[in-house]
């Protein structure tokens, strides 16, 4: 029997070229896994970064005060364990803080309808503030809660819908590593499936993945006498005593309480890289989270268990080193926090963290999460200084006229000989020169001419000697003032008492032709008298020795005189 065929071939595609590299795009496309890292300023951010990308830390993410972007993006591909095949494209996305400004941003770049299911939250805190826990957790986890909304569509609802229930499954199934190999029965479980535990995923009603990781926790216990945020609990670690430890462990049940609440799982980690891999194979083993099983068709009473998960994390939860804190999501309960520290009321904390919630916004009520985590742990941050007091400078011109009327005389030295009265007893006695003495005026060097040589005429000689005619040297007109200070101890002083010339009985009159002369020449001439006067005495003493007379005097006085 013959095979008819159409006459006419079949059209080929109007866009066959597209169709072809669709389907093979779909058939060898890699899976995209988003983390999306929030937290404050200098939270340590970059360092989680990091090591949930299996990058090494940069110089520049080292620097606390490194510009931040708007919204940081940095991608690693995931390999399987023998590191052949590419599983995944993860990328991490960082805001620098919770401005409204930032966060705006994220749903442009992760939009919940498409990224919901394949995106996991970490929200970090800093242990050098640990004030701020219960602030911040509140501002990022209702964030959060708004993100996932989006806009409300039909696709995204039912989105919402498969990210919750896998979440439920998750936290229902379960089961804390054990080294020892799971027996066979285990391979399917029973149709009755425990529910929640009470405070268990109350909230995240969009079933969203997150981790609370808090960094820094290596400087909870130092207990170096620091100020207050720069090193572990402030003044909280004094003394390492019973009050360190409730209110750190008290800490602990906070954040475990309200993790709870979403589902969340909760980590300590440390600047240690072996820290932070423990951080990021969780990461991962909640990213390739398997989707809730569905019940099984063919029997009734029985349901397969969820699918493997390409990445199982091998960790026991730990609660009792503090800077190895690993809390998984689906380990705890209300009773395992009441565990650690006897007194605390996990319920009571979860009440007062819906009134927060229903507070409205900018209005912390009294009996709140917020409040009572305040009676906890005080805040001990830095406080802006005080201003300094209210300096009122002098006006300039009125500072410049105050110091031009003090050192106007000082400018000229030559003030001093035209107003020696402005100087009157200002100056030092004794001191030579014409700058800043007032006792250089012509009057003053003849008064002092006229003391020097009547303290060598008639007290201290012999009336005859005085009575007797004796060649003398005019005594210069002119003398530097001040002299009068130096007569007994300065060169003039000296000269005077050595010298042999008698005054005249009518004392020193002014010589006629001094008035014509400058002041540096009457002091010129005042000096070369001086040193005349000393030649001419040492040149006496030599020609004529004294000799004693009869009755011992000096050169014969007494004879003349009797």
């Amino acid at each position: 029997m013959e095979i008819s065929r159409s006459s006419t071939p079949e059209a080929p595609p109007q866009d066959l070229w597209s169709s072809i590299l669709d389907s093979v795009s779909s058939s060898r496309s890699i899976p995209s896994k988003q983390i999306l890292i929030l937290g404050q300023p200098s939270s340590g951010k970059s360092a989680i970064a990091s090591a949930l990308l299996h990058k090494p830390i940069s110089e520049e993410q080292k620097d606390d005060q490194r510009t931040d972007f708007a919204i940081g993006y940095d991608f690693a591909d995931v390999r399987d364990e023998a590191d052949e095949d590419t599983l995944a494209r993860l990328s991490v996305y960082t805001v620098p803080s919770a401005a409204a400004s930032y966060t705006a941003l994220l749903p442009h770049f992760l939009p919940p309808r498409s990224s919901l299911l394949q995106t996991l939250v970490v929200i970090v805190l800093d242990w050098t503030r640990p004030w701020t826990f219960v602030e911040e957790l509140e501002t990022w986890l209702s964030w959060v809660e708004q993100w996932s909304k989006g806009d409300g569509s039909r696709e995204l609802e039912i989105t919402r819908e498969e990210s919750r229930e896998r979440l439920q499954a998750h936290l229902q199934h379960y089961t804390e590593p054990s080294a020892e190999p799971l027996p066979a029965a285990n391979s399917t479980l029973s149709s009755t499936i425990l529910p929640l535990g009470p405070g268990t995923l109350t909230h995240n009603s969009a079933g969203v993945s997150i981790i609370v990781a808090c960094t820094k926790a290596d400087l909870i216990d130092d207990g170096n006498d620091m100020a207050a945020g720069t090193s572990g609990m402030g003044s909280m670690v004094k003394g390492k005593g019973g009050e360190w430890e409730e209110r750190t462990d008290g800490v602990m049940q906070v954040l475990r309480t309200i993790c709870l609440k979403y589902g969340a799982a909760l980590f300590y980690t440390t600047p240690l890289p072996t820290n932070l891999q423990v951080l990021r194979q969780y990461a991962l083993h909640i990213l390739f989270m398997p989707p809730a099983p569905s019940p099984a068709m063919a029997s009734g009473s029985e349901v397969q268990a969820p699918t493997r998960n390409l990445f199982p994390f091998t960790h026991k939860p730990n609660t009792l080193d503090r800077d190895r804190i690993v809390v998984p999501a689906g380990w705890d309960s209300w009773g395992k926090i009441g565990v650690l520290r006897d007194g605390f009321d996990a319920k009571m904390w979860g009440e007062a963290w819906e009134r927060d919630l229903e507070a409205e916004e900018g209005q912390a009520g009294e009996t709140g999460a917020k409040k009572a985590y305040a009676n906890l742990v005080p805040d001990q941050g830095s406080k802006p200084p005080p201003l300094p007091p209210f300096n009122n400078p002098t006006p300039e011109q009125t500072f410049l006229a105050k110091n031009y009327d003090e050192k106007k005389a000082e400018r000229d030295p030559r003030g001093a000989f035209r107003n020696p009265q402005d100087f009157a007893g200002g100056a030092a006695a004794g001191i030579v020169g014409p700058l800043g003495s007032s006792s250089f005026s012509l009057p003053n060097v003849e008064r002092a001419m006229s003391e020097m040589e009547t303290g060598m005429g008639g007290p201290s000689l012999n009336a005859s000697i005085a009575g007797r005619p004796t060649p003398r040297t005019a005594a210069p007109v002119g003398r530097p003032p001040g002299l009068a200070a130096l007569a007994s101890t300065g060169p003039a002083g000296i000269a005077g008492s050595r010298s042999p010339v008698s005054p005249s009985p009518g004392g020193v009159s002014p010589n006629p032709g001094a008035a014509g002369q400058t002041q540096h020449e009457v002091l010129q001439n005042f000096f070369q008298s001086l040193l005349s006067t000393k030649d001419r005495a040492a040149g006496s003493a030599r020609s004529s020795p004294v000799k004693p007379g009869p009755n011992g005097s000096a050169n014969g006085a007494t004879e003349e005189g009797s």
